[in-house]
């Protein structure tokens, strides 16, 4: 029996002493996580020192994973597999065009509020079309004065991400706007940033009296470096094997654009005529010249070098271009976002090597996406059709009926996509009731095949819509100033556009444009990526009006006065 108790007593001091070892040792593996999550907490929270926005012009959503087996690492690949990428982002306004996508990425505001509807819109008090980025009181440097041709963000009517983040500290942080569009650079620039974009006549990165008296000595040294004119003589052809191309058999379709000399099969001729800067932006060239005058600004304004944050916005438009001229399931531009991978992968590591990838938060959308060309469409069976620029001009279809109707076949004053504006004038003249005329023409346009529907603008101000989709998204897009009488919604995958900017081109037999509320216009991307971000990928649906208040939670810093977005949890808490 003593032998027993002894035994027993022995187990009891073995059971307690290897509980104390067990405790030890999960309370040391507590400490040590509880050490580490304060670390990664630490390292997590750290503010970067640059802000990196990207905005890829006309970057459908499901484009940066077309091709995902034949990208290379560092670009497309390193925002997919090490950022927050968001794979169902879809704008919320109507006007699905350029000026109103990049105001809205950078101010979280529709257009409603940050004002920009339009590329263009018609001046009630004048009558004269007016483009979203016009001022006559600044003119380009280095140029006289002349009427339209001035230009600054003034018609922007809310704060920026960047206004924001200047003000915060009294103008430590700098902003700096870089694009191959004037609008691409300036609107992002917001109104207290500096923004440089392309001369299509100069091949030369050029700005406004706005920004600066005169050229920075540096903007100086690149343009009298001509880097443009190495193009000269030279082409444009595929970067990878032919033979891996989905659209290897799709290179000579007779509704692309056939602008000379670039033509529309490979190799694409760049040429060394009068046309070299202007083609050299409708080509991969474009994004190429962009990321070296970023490049250069970066290391000339030691960009993200200071002890405030500066903020650095990229617009590259060669996506938009060429999928205008040729469509965006074209061989042209597969082509092409293949070589804007490489050019991501290119400014990612000169970020990383002189900033530091750490140090900088990566955001990349895109301010609209794309429709396949009409023509394309019909191939698969679905019915749609054209309609010329000149369409809904002055002397259009409508005239017949309004004559008919009112004894005057000048009611319509204009057509400025997406709107109809009225001759308020004649409208007087006549004593007519304007909220009647404006009834009776959009019953008259949705009678016309092709035209989906119709809003007034008495309805947008007295409040007659409904809760349909269509209906909120012309909502958000409505101004009262800036708006036409008459918001017009094509049907799907139809061609309706009033732009005069491919007719000054020579480009009127264009493949594709964009410019409406339907899923393929609004689908974009949103990565967030650097600076700590983990990767993850993200299904729910948000919008573009997301991303600034977004990055203003992140920095701390109050939204832009127009921001009706919310702030993206994903991101956020990755970083707490």
């Amino acid at each position: 029996m003593v032998v027993h108790f002894f035994s027993i007593k022995n187990l009891k001091l073995e059971i307690i002493k290897n509980l104390k070892i067990k405790l030890t040792l999960r309370l040391t593996l507590l400490l040590a996580t509880l050490s580490l999550g304060l670390q990664a907490q630490e390292s997590s929270t750290v503010k970067p020192k640059l802000v990196l926005q990207i905005t890829v012009d006309q970057f459908r959503g499901d484009l940066p994973t077309r091709f995902l087996d034949r990208l290379g690492e560092g670009g497309l690949r390193y925002l997919i597999e090490d950022g927050t990428y968001y794979t169902n982002a879809h704008y919320r306004h109507a006007n699905t065009e350029t000026a109103v996508g990049h105001a809205t990425l950078f101010t979280g505001a529709d257009p409603s509020r940050h004002g920009l509807v339009g590329n263009n819109w018609i001046d009630p008090l004048t009558g004269n079309s007016v483009y979203n980025t016009e001022d006559d009181r600044y003119h380009m440097i280095g140029k006289d004065p002349k009427p339209h041709e001035g230009i600054s963000p003034h018609n922007l009517l809310s704060t920026t991400i960047g206004d924001e983040l200047v003000i915060s500290n009294a103008g430590q942080s700098r902003v700096f706007s870089v694009s191959v569009k004037d609008r691409g650079a300036i609107i992002p620039g917001g109104h207290a940033g500096k923004a440089f974009w392309y001369s299509k006549s100069s091949g030369e990165f050029v700005t406004s009296t706005y920004y600066y008296d005169e050229y920075p000595q540096w903007v100086q040294n690149w343009n009298d470096a001509k880097l443009a004119d190495q193009y000269k003589g030279k082409t444009w052809g595929l970067l990878q094997d032919p033979s891996s191309y989905f659209a290897k058999d799709l290179d000579d379709r007779p509704y692309e654009a056939d602008f000379q000399p670039l033509g529309r099969t490979f190799p694409h001729q760049y040429g060394d005529n009068k046309y070299l800067y202007l083609i050299l932006s409708l080509s991969p060239a474009g994004d190429e010249l962009t990321i070296d005058f970023a490049k250069t600004l970066i290391e000339n304004e030691n960009v993200g070098q200071g002890d405030a944050i500066d903020f650095l916005a990229v617009s590259f438009s060669s996506t938009d271009y060429i999928g205008h001229l040729f469509g965006p399931s074209s061989l042209e531009s597969e082509d092409n976002i293949l070589r804007l991978d490489r050019i991501l992968a290119d400014l990612f590591s000169y970020v990383d090597k002189t900033v530091g990838l750490e140090n900088t938060l990566i955001v990349l959308s895109a301010d609209h996406g794309a429709p396949e060309a009409p023509e394309y469409m019909t191939t698969i069976g679905k019915e749609t059709g054209r309609f010329d620029f000149t369409y809904f001009r002055e002397q259009g279809p409508l005239n017949k009926v309004l004559m008919e109707r009112y004894g005057r076949d000048d009611l319509i004053a204009t057509h400025s996509h997406p709107y109809l504006y009225l001759n308020m004038q004649a409208i007087t003249e006549a004593k007519l009731d304007i909220e009647e005329v404006e009834s009776f023409i959009a019953d008259e346009v949705m009678k016309i095949p092709g035209i989906a529907y119709a809003q007034t603008r008495s309805d947008l101000l007295e409040g007659r819509i409904s809760n349909a989709p269509l209906q909120i998204q012309i909502r958000r897009n409505f101004h009262p100033v800036r708006s036409g009488n008459i918001h017009m919604i094509q049907e799907q995958y139809w061609f309706l556009h009033s732009t005069d900017e491919a007719q000054k081109m020579g480009l009127e037999g264009i493949a594709a444009i964009h410019g409406s509320p339907w899923p393929y216009d609004t689908y974009v991307p949103i990565f967030f990526a650097g600076n700590g971000i983990s990767a993850q990928t993200i299904n729910r649906r948000v919008s573009p009006t997301d991303i600034a208040p977004t990055i203003a939670r992140y920095l701390n810093i109050k939204f832009p006065s127009g921001s009706i977005g919310n702030p993206l949890e994903e991101v956020l808490n990755n970083k707490e």
